[in-house]
């Protein structure tokens, strides 16, 4: 054991994935090597070890020879109370020389990122640290073989895995769009006809609702490796939450930072999706690009920009790409929160009358050019095949098998709390703010609450009389329903016109 010993006990505290000791300011330890608030030490239990970043306590919450863990450095040490762990500071990390050279504008090489990413996978970069590097990196400021080697970098810190076939299908969305959850019903076509499509999905970090979050609301999604593979064999696809693997695993770490800085990144933002997308083994990709006012892309040249970075960044792996822009001038579906998400799309998988139309045509667009991208069908027939696999039957029926294979299908819960927002006067509904909508939504509990966020009740262009329903909240707490009605009061998400559109 390095270091001196000291008694561990438990406080409960959650910070995410960044792993934190929390340790007394009059620790003979502390004292002895100098440790204060914001040193990173290395802690270390029987064979596992871990860099954390002190957190002084001044209080009785620790006695004297005791020592806490955040939950995370907790279950990553695999700890017990009244364990005995080691502290001593942690080892000098020779790729921090490489991340400050770049905030100073120098370009970096493969095996300068190659050490910074294998440091920040392994645990090693603070959230500063890895705030440090997504800046320096942020704004244009990596060239293209950059991001290539970035790229690389991140697959080869975990594990990939090898199908041994091909085509292997895959789809992303850029994100930006509240409601677009297209990928669960993609999935289910693009099996039921046939296709391999193991989808790895993130958990919403800013956002209302990730895919991995709306399908833990309807079955299991934290698989491993092993049980993935089980079930991508028997059924040819799957909805496993990426976190729970080791495919890209400095992924998360990084965007876990970069997203709450709202960094304009498109190295990062390409590097993230590609190196997902390789490691899970994929040989053919289609990206959604939605386009719109209060998208996360907002223009066509924006759009271009990354289309051409996705491009040639796939090109150099070996991955082909197919672009799909899309319309992002409004959200897609009606529900906006994990478990409301999961009513449309299972409305759209059995083919209910009431299911949301935007949200059943742009999944079978994109499954359709998934379908002939990866040689299924023929070019122009591939809308029409999705179409006939949906309205059939066939791709609900494929859903319900990969979630048994998973674990078990069940239905998404449905919030105690809903209170309606009606129109303070007549009008057209003329414009949608989809960063606020999903602000609101968030306000009111989404994603930790999976019940919570909202449902929309126009689209734009919809006229609409006084006192009608525009939306409806949806809270599983009190105080979280009075908190997105507070942010209401200030930030309408829709915008009226003084008369109805003609």
């Amino acid at each position: 054991m390095n270091g001196v010993g000291l008694r561990l006990r438990p406080l409960g505290i959650d910070t995410h994935q960044e792993f934190v000791i929390y340790m007394r300011r009059d620790c003979h330890v502390c004292r002895a090597e100098g440790f204060e608030a914001q040193t990173r030490v290395e802690v270390d239990l029987h064979d596992r070890r871990i860099i954390a970043t002190i957190n002084v306590v001044d209080s009785d919450l620790l006695a004297e020879g005791e020592v806490s863990l955040s939950t995370s450095a907790w279950k990553a040490l695999n700890a017990i109370l009244g364990d005995i762990v080691g502290v001593a500071h942690a080892p000098t990390l020779d790729s921090l020389s490489a991340m400050r050279a770049k905030i100073y504008g120098h370009r970096l090489d493969a095996p300068a990122l190659k050490a910074i990413v294998t440091d920040v996978a392994a645990g090693r970069y603070s959230d500063m640290h890895i705030a440090a590097f997504l800046s320096a990196c942020a704004g244009g400021r990596m060239d293209l073989q950059e991001t290539i080697d970035l790229t690389r970098a991140m697959v080869d810190v975990g594990e990939r895995i090898d199908w041994g076939r091909t085509p292997i299908a895959d789809k992303h969305c850029i994100g930006g769009l509240p409601g677009n959850r297209t990928t669960p019903i993609v999935v289910a076509i693009a099996a039921a006809a046939g296709l391999t499509m193991p989808k790895t999905s993130s958990r919403a970090i800013t956002s209302p609702a990730g895919t991995a979050d709306v399908m833990e609301t309807v079955t299991r999604v934290d698989l491993d490796l092993p049980a993935m593979r089980r079930v991508v064999e028997r059924e040819g696809g799957c909805f496993v939450w990426g976190g729970a693997l080791t495919l890209s695993p400095a992924d998360d770490l990084l965007i876990r930072v970069e997203r709450p800085l709202d960094l304009d990144s498109d190295a990062q933002l390409v590097a993230s999706v590609l190196s997902k997308k390789i490691a899970a083994g994929a040989t053919h990709a289609v990206i959604d690009i939605p386009v719109g006012p209060t998208a996360k892309i907002r223009t066509n040249e924006d759009a271009h920009r990354l289309q051409v970075l996705l491009e040639q960044v796939a090109a150099a792996h070996g991955i082909h790409l197919r672009v799909v822009r899309t319309n992002g001038a409004q959200p897609v579906g009606r529900g906006v929160g994990p478990a409301l998400e999961a009513h449309d799309v299972l409305a759209v998988l059995r083919g209910a009358a009431a299911a949301p139309v935007d949200l059943r045509m742009r999944s079978l667009v994109l499954a359709g050019d998934l379908l002939e991208f990866c040689g299924h069908s023929i070019p122009g027939a591939g809308k029409s095949e999705a179409w006939r696999l949906l309205d059939s039957g066939a791709a609900w029926d494929k859903f319900q098998a990969i979630c048994e294979a998973q674990g078990g299908l069940r239905e998404p819960g449905v919030a105690p709390l809903l209170e309606a927002v009606t129109a303070e006067r007549t009008g057209y509904v003329s414009g949608i703010d989809s960063r606020r909508l999903a602000r609101v939504a968030k306000l009111a509990g989404a994603p930790g609450a999976p019940t919570a966020g909202l449902t929309l009740h126009v689209k734009l262009g919809d006229p609409v009389q006084l006192g009608q329903p525009l939306f409806t909240l949806h809270a599983e707490a009190p105080g979280e329903l009075a908190y997105a009605k507070r942010y209401l009061a200030t930030h309408p998400i829709l915008t009226l016109g003084e008369e109805a559109k003609s």
